[in-house]
């Protein structure tokens, strides 16, 4: 299960290493209702990426039979990396080019008007919307419910992955909740970065993920 674990931790970091919700959730702690805005937005993230592996992880168990993981599970993983890469390559396709402009998202224009029922909408929607996460989400699930751990640690396993796959939107709210002038101007600093490093940070991510598991799809496949 060791093995599974530690794949199952890349995945999630995968999910917490997300710009734009980073950015999002601080945009919200700084409305009339940041405080509510900001918690509303993590409980609505969270509770989007709870629900994959409440579904996938019974599941997985019921197809898995013993201590090692089916050959069906490899071939999924293959195909994980392969979208993955696929979805690096068209990252870099609509990378943004000089004598282009992109407005910003929808949301964004409209994030100072925003409710807690809007927020925590918005954070399930970001989760949904960006293919990265559901992937991510879905094949990190696979791995913990073909694992060969008890009932006790998949749930485990599946909690520490929701909770590590939340960072990016927990991080922040910590920080604000903490208050003071150093915390605002962290958090600014935060979506600054996040804003200027989004395309390559997720470039990146995307073909280190999917290379990585092409490789180990490949070696669990002829093993």
């Amino acid at each position: 299960m060791g093995d599974a674990v530690g794949r199952m931790l890349a995945l999630a970091v995968g999910i917490a290493i997300s710009p734009m919700a980073l950015i999002a959730t601080v945009l919200l702690l700084a409305t009339p209702r940041g405080r509510a805005d900001g918690a509303a937005f993590a409980a609505g993230w969270t509770a989007a990426l709870a629900a994959v592996p409440a579904v996938v992880v019974p599941l997985g168990s019921r197809l898995a039979a013993g201590t090692v993981a089916p050959d069906w599970s490899w071939w999924f993983e293959l195909a994980v990396g392969g979208l993955l890469l696929l979805l690096g390559a068209r990252q870099w396709w609509d990378r943004p080019r000089e004598g282009r402009v992109h407005g910003p998202p929808e949301w964004m224009r409209t994030v100072d008007r925003s409710t807690p029922a809007r927020s925590a909408a918005l954070g399930a929607t970001l989760l949904a919307t960006d293919p990265k996460n559901p992937l991510l989400a879905l094949a990190a699930a696979v791995v913990i419910g073909t694992g060969g751990a008890p009932a006790s640690g998949k749930a485990g396993a599946a909690a520490l992955l929701v909770l590590i796959g939340s960072l990016a939107t927990l991080l922040p709210l910590a920080v604000h909740l903490r208050g003071g002038d150093r915390a605002a101007r962290r958090l600014d600093e935060w979506r600054a970065w996040a804003a200027t490093h989004n395309t390559a940070v997720r470039l990146t991510l995307l073909l280190v993920l999917g290379t990585s598991h092409v490789g180990a799809a490949l070696s669990g496949l002829t093993a």
